[in-house]
């Protein structure tokens, strides 16, 4: 399960792949984004695509609840068929998640240190922009106790099978990734009957890992 990735391209390459209108999201800086992290999203708006800020991890289902305090959020959506999620496939609440690399943990622990390392994966050694396949809502939670009930933008985005390059590693499931311009429209902008094809691995040869970490 994805629950790192990395983006090292600015506002403008995001604003052009997606076509979209306004900024909302300031200056952003390149670097690993992690759980209920702000990142940035483009979504829709009144007035056109926008790019902002949201937390990375949608509500989680009410049975993961039950005896929590805190709600730390979904990261990865795999069964979209879930109650839970159906609310939230229609284009108003299907957004796009820019990242330039994602990472999956190695398989297995460091014998001297008992940790594990990350593999890194990107769409070419020299990391070009891609989306993930994301939906967003507004939401009322505790995500951290120190922090007290907070209503938030909140995100997170499609896993599927994963394809020959990342199952070595991680053998059941990859993000779900958008690399052209006809898949990001649909994405944003078709039926769910028809967005729904595009959870799907991306191709063996669209894909490559770019760096070992030797510990995470």
């Amino acid at each position: 399960m994805c629950n790192l990735y990395s983006l090292s391209k600015g506002p403008a390459a995001m604003i052009e792949l997606a076509g979209a209108m306004t900024n909302h999201a300031g200056n952003l800086e390149p670097g690993k984004v992690w759980p209920d992290y702000p990142a940035a999203i483009v979504r829709h708006s009144e007035g056109g695509r926008e790019l902002v800020r949201a937390r990375w991890g949608m509500p989680s289902p009410q049975f993961v609840l039950k005896g929590r305090k805190t709600d730390k959020g979904v990261t990865n959506v795999r069964n979209a068929a879930s109650p839970h999620w159906r609310r939230w496939l229609g284009t108003d609440n299907r957004c796009l998640v820019p990242a330039t690399s994602f990472a999956e943990p190695a398989r297995e622990k460091d014998p001297e240190t008992g940790r594990k390392g990350n593999h890194w994966f990107a769409i070419g050694d020299d990391r070009p922009l891609f989306f993930f396949a994301g939906i967003w809502t507004n939401w009322t939670s505790v995500r951290k106790l120190k922090e007290g009930e907070v209503t938030a933008d909140l995100y997170a985005f499609f896993t599927t099978e994963p394809n020959a390059v990342v199952a070595p590693i991680h053998p059941k499931a990859m993000p779900v990734i958008l690399t052209k311009p006809d898949e990001i429209e649909t994405w944003l902008t078709a039926p769910w009957e028809e967005a729904r094809a595009l959870q799907r691995p991306l191709s063996d040869d669209g894909l490559i890992e770019v760096m070992e970490e030797e510990f995470a």
